[in-house]
């Protein structure tokens, strides 16, 4: 299943949220400090793409909220998403060793968003919001590369995971506001 992208625009247009939904492999559980991806083959895993989350080609902005909303209940993982302005070269791959941030990366790399742990409050659904009233290193200043609207992500757990189950997805909601 590709990634499938949504965008909802703010009163006044100044605001706009980036909605991705992907399928992950899960394909064992995750040891702390491994990716969340896609695919666990070998070199088929690929980056988050936050398509049109500029307002423009090289857009600059901040990011004011986040949110990961998990289909699978009962997780509780802390989880850090690092963002970067081109598909970043580091591992991508479900289930392995984050490698984020590579020195080839390191021009490209935006920063990163440290979400606090996943609750299960009778939702059906594993979830976690990061604002800039908590510590999630929000707002965080990004600037689209010069010919694109595109943000990419790399989605790491920072705890172990046990219980996820194949195909389980993820939903995350970036807020931007533009300058």
């Amino acid at each position: 299943m590709a990634d499938t992208v949504t965008k909802t625009f703010g009163v006044g247009g100044r605001t706009i949220t980036v909605s991705v939904l992907r399928a992950l492999a899960a394909a064992g559980d995750y040891a702390a400090e491994d990716v969340l991806s896609d695919s666990a083959t070998d070199g088929v895993g690929t980056a988050i793409s936050f398509t049109g989350i500029g307002k423009s080609e090289g857009a600059a902005g901040y990011i004011t909220k986040a949110s990961i909303l998990c289909s699978t209940t009962g997780l509780t993982p802390r989880l850090t998403l690092f963002l970067f302005n081109t598909t970043p070269t580091c591992e991508l791959d479900d289930n392995a060793a984050n490698t984020a941030v590579l020195a080839a990366d390191q021009a490209n790399y935006i920063g990163h968003i440290d979400f606090p742990g996943m609750e299960d409050l009778g939702t059906g659904m594993s979830q976690t919001i990061a604002t800039p009233n908590t510590s999630g290193n929000l707002p965080l200043a990004f600037n689209c590369a010069a010919d694109s609207k595109t943000l990419y992500g790399v989605l790491v757990t920072r705890d172990a995971i046990a219980g996820e189950a194949a195909g389980m997805t993820v939903r995350i909601n970036l807020t931007t506001e533009w300058e």
